[in-house]
């Protein structure tokens, strides 16, 4: 059974991995999900480090992805109102055009909230260039948490599946 497990949450894993990519599912949500769910089927103590270790890394992640980003756009002069008008325009994109509306819509709400502003594209379209460079540090952050959780995944499964750690003895006190 937990071999089982093992190879239904590693296929997970490589769905969220590719949910990452290609934002119509939440990859790094199904990447720590399956880990949960090993775990909890596996019950052995390097399953439980290595699920300590991916919510660590998942809520690092979560909290990186926002922040950076944001934190980046702003100190570069784009106002909140900006970022809110972005984000909108992103949950938007993300219903109408799939696999690439979350990034194009936020892209392109930075730009109009900017153009609405500014009153000239030319004096937005910096905005829009920054929009995008935080769009993409916002998916390398995701993608690199969801790939190290997906590594200590596989390390751990690997120990665990193998059996080596069994036979090493506990210290006695």
């Amino acid at each position: 059974m937990l071999l089982a497990v093992t190879i239904l949450a590693a296929l997970v894993i490589v769905v969220g991995l590719v949910g990452v990519v290609v934002p119509v599912l939440p990859g790094t949500a199904l990447v720590l999900l399956a880990v949960v769910v090993w775990a909890f089927v596996a019950q052995h103590a390097i399953a439980w480090v290595v699920l300590i270790f991916a919510i660590a890394m998942a809520v690092a992640g979560w909290v990186l992805q926002y922040m950076l980003p944001t934190r980046r756009m702003q100190a570069y002069g784009v106002p909140k109102r900006t970022l809110i008008v972005g984000a909108v325009a992103a949950a938007v994109g993300l219903f109408l055009f799939p696999p690439l509306g979350l990034p194009l819509g936020f892209v392109l709400g930075v730009f109009g909230a900017e153009c609405a502003r500014l009153r000239s594209a030319q004096e937005a379209w910096p905005s829009a260039v920054q929009a995008l460079k935080a769009a993409a540090v916002s998916y390398g952050i995701e993608l690199t948490t969801a790939v190290m959780i997906a590594l200590a995944f596989a390390i751990g499964a690997s120990f665990v599946l193998s059996g080596s750690l069994d036979a090493v003895p506990s210290p006695t006190v």
